[in-house]
């Protein structure tokens, strides 16, 4: 499943959310594990999207890069009631 910039899946949402709203202290792998706990995906594809991730430029660092951030928002008011 590789990720498309217009029709970017749920789970990979939930990942920029949940990285946009992440701690200081927390790192990527924190999030994914927390992810996978609620049983969003388990750890394979979790794993999988994050690189996707990291590979589209999303991520960057620990963080969100501008392009990361700019979808996250899209996504947080998407989300939003």
């Amino acid at each position: 499943m590789d990720i498309d910039e217009k029709e970017m899946d749920i789970e990979s949402k939930v990942i920029l959310l949940a990285i946009l709203k992440k701690e200081d202290d927390e790192t990527l792998n924190d999030i994914i594990f927390k992810l996978v706990e609620s049983r969003v995906f388990d750890l394979k594809k979790g794993k999988k999207l994050l690189k996707e991730l990291k590979a589209k430029e999303y991520i960057s660092n620990g963080g969100l890069t501008m392009l990361g951030l700019t979808h996250a928002n899209a996504a947080l008011k998407e989300f939003t009631l």
